[in-house]
């Protein structure tokens, strides 16, 4: 009981830009996969079937380098 009396509260961590956040960025990073995705399964432009596989490629990278980020 006498230990708490004694113990200093523990400063909060500074919070991490947006873009540094694991959390979100992989969130986002899913969603471009995603939008990769659809993009290659749809059948009105051949302009988004054209740019499929770069973005599907673009968040697969996003999401990789964003896994090894901290929590």
């Amino acid at each position: 009981m006498t230990d708490q009396l004694f113990t200093t509260p523990k400063e909060p961590k500074p919070r991490r830009p947006f873009f540094l956040r694991r959390g979100p960025m992989e969130n986002i990073a899913t969603a471009v996969i995603g939008l990769g995705f659809l993009m290659l399964f749809q059948p009105f432009a051949m302009i988004l079937y054209t740019w499929s596989l770069v973005t599907l490629l673009a968040g697969t990278a996003m999401f990789i380098i964003v896994s090894k980020f901290p929590e």
